[in-house]
C-alpha cells in the first residue's frame, strides 16, 4: 500500500476514522456522523491510503481495530484535541472560557444526597456560558475505557481502587449494603430466611466479596443497578445496592437491610487522566465541583 503525507484536507477522515473506531463499527458511526456506511468507508478507505496500512478488519465478522490501527486512533485523538484547544486557549488570554466540556458519570449518582453536579452545572453556565459540556452516563468499566480513550475529560465514578494513570478528587462517599424484600405477594420473609436466598450477581468487587468473604450463594446474572433491583423485588433474591439508591425504591418494594449485611463505603470522585492536561473550562469545572462538595 502507497504511503502519502497527512495534509490539513485529511482531517475530516481522520476525525471520521476515530467516530467509527470510537463507535466499534459503522452502524453506531452512522447515527452518530449522520453518514452512510459508504461514505464512512471511503473516509477510512482514504486514511489507509495515506498512511500505507490497514487500520482495521470490517466484514461479516465485525468491526476490529489493527495493530496500527490502535496506534493511528490514540495519536488522532491527541492532534484532534489539540487542534479543539486552540480557540479555547485563545479565548482564555481574553479571560473568556469556551470549548467543549466532555463529562461522563455512573448511573443514578443523582439520587445520592450528597451529590452536588447540578451545582456546579450551574454555576459554571452562570460564570462561562460558552463553554459547552455534553454530559454521559455509563457503567464502570465504559468510564474506564471513555477516560483512557479520551472520549470524555473528567470522569465521576466510584474508586474501588486509583491507579497510578489517573488523578482521584474524592467528592462524597457512597456506602452499599445487602438488601432483601420481606413481604411480597403474600409471603412474610425474616431476615434469617433472607440470609438463603441467593445474591443477583454482577461483576463487582462488592458482590465477590460478599460471595467469598460473607457465604453468600451466587445468584442469577444481572447487568446494571437497576437489574439488581428488579431481582431484590422478586422478593426471590438479595441483592447489593447502594443505600440511596433503595431509599428511592422503599415506598414502593420496603426494602429492607440484612441485619448481618456487609458494608461497603466506596469513595465517589471525579477522575482525570495523569498525563492529560485538562482544558481551562475543565480545569474550572473541576474546582467548581470540588467547592460545591466542600460545601
Amino acid at each position: 500500500m502507497k504511503k502519502m503525507d497527512l495534509t490539513e484536507r485529511d482531517l475530516r477522515s481522520l476525525r471520521v476514522f476515530c467516530a467509527a473506531a470510537q463507535a466499534s463499527g459503522f452502524a453506531a458511526a452512522e447515527r452518530a456522523l449522520s453518514m452512510s456506511k459508504a461514505s464512512i468507508s471511503r473516509h477510512i478507505n482514504d486514511v489507509e491510503a495515506r498512511l500505507g496500512v490497514k487500520l482495521c478488519e470490517r466484514g461479516p465478522g465485525g468491526f476490529q481495530l489493527t495493530e496500527s490501527g490502535t496506534v493511528a486512533l490514540r495519536v488522532a485523538l491527541e492532534a484532534l484535541e489539540s487542534l479543539e484547544r486552540i480557540k479555547p486557549e485563545v479565548d482564555a488570554v481574553r479571560g473568556v472560557l469556551s470549548g467543549p466540556l466532555l463529562l461522563g458519570t455512573s448511573e443514578h449518582v443523582l439520587t445520592h444526597e450528597d451529590c452536588h453536579i447540578p451545582e456546579a452545572l450551574a454555576e459554571l453556565q452562570r460564570i462561562a456560558p460558552l463553554v459547552r459540556p455534553s454530559l454521559s452516563v455509563m457503567t464502570f468499566n465504559d468510564l474506564g475505557a471513555a477516560l483512557s480513550e479520551r472520549r470524555v475529560q473528567i470522569a465521576i465514578r466510584g474508586a474501588y481502587k486509583r491507579m497510578r494513570a489517573f488523578r482521584h478528587y474524592p467528592l462524597f462517599t457512597e456506602t452499599h449494603r445487602v438488601f432483601y424484600r420481606p413481604a411480597t405477594a403474600g409471603v412474610i420473609r425474616e431476615h434469617d430466611d433472607a440470609r438463603a436466598l441467593p445474591l443477583a450477581y454482577r461483576p463487582h468487587p462488592f458482590v465477590e466479596d460478599a460471595l467469598a468473604v460473607h457465604g453468600f450463594t451466587q445468584g442469577p446474572d444481572v447487568s446494571g443497578l437497576e437489574a439488581v433491583a428488579t431481582a431484590v423485588a422478586t422478593g426471590h433474591y438479595v441483592g447489593l445496592l447502594p443505600e440511596h439508591y433503595a431509599a428511592q425504591l422503599g415506598p414502593r418494594y420496603e426494602f429492607a437491610v440484612l441485619p448481618d449485611s456487609p458494608v461497603y463505603p466506596m469513595p465517589f470522585c471525579a477522575i482525570v487522566e495523569e498525563a492529560r492536561p485538562l482544558s481551562r473550562s475543565a480545569e474550572t469545572f473541576l474546582q467548581l465541583l470540588l467547592e460545591a462538595h466542600r460545601s
